[in-house]
């Protein structure tokens, strides 16, 4: 026999042993993941609710922050033209989200109907897609001004406050 044929003495047990290895590996690696899985979800659902609250007491902020508009005191208010540039045009100038536009009188008549008072309640209270008081830190009065500024370029009568 010529060597160059003979078969190798460990070929086919370092390929069992590869294998074997390998598999135990694989195993070990599975079950420790699963354990910590199991440990992680048994601790994040805990039976106490004495302990819950003690934990969301522990890690409640210490403070809380609300930033909002302020008026300054003995600031003009606004016109109505002016709150309507700010605050309304974006959408009563185009006629997006359904809003009547500047101008339109046959779209504002119905609206017109309801007078001032009307408009003036359903403008503070939102309407539609349009958020309460347009979305601004409008006083009523300013407000008002606003609506009589649009009603009036579309056809309404109506008088300032």
């Amino acid at each position: 026999m010529s060597s160059s044929h003979a078969p190798q003495p460990n070929s086919e047990l370092n390929v069992k042993n590869i294998t074997i290895y390998g598999t135990v590996i694989l195993l070990i690696s599975a079950l420790t993941v699963a354990g910590v899985i199991a440990i992680a979800s048994s601790v994040a659902h805990s039976s106490n609710p004495q302990e819950d609250a003690s934990a969301v007491s522990r890690i409640a902020p210490v403070a809380k922050l609300e930033v909002a508009a302020v008026k300054v005191a003995g600031a003009a208010e606004r016109t109505g033209e002016q709150l309507y540039t700010a605050a309304c045009v974006a959408c009563h100038g185009s006629g997006a989200a359904g809003a009547p536009k500047i101008g339109d009188a046959a779209a504002w008549k119905p609206r017109l109907a309801l007078g001032l008072d009307g408009l003036l309640k359903s403008a503070i209270k939102g309407k539609g897609a349009m958020p309460p008081k347009g979305g601004s830190d409008a006083s009523d009065t300013e407000l008002a001004r606003a609506i009589v500024h649009l009603a009036n370029a579309s056809g309404g009568k109506l008088k300032a406050p």
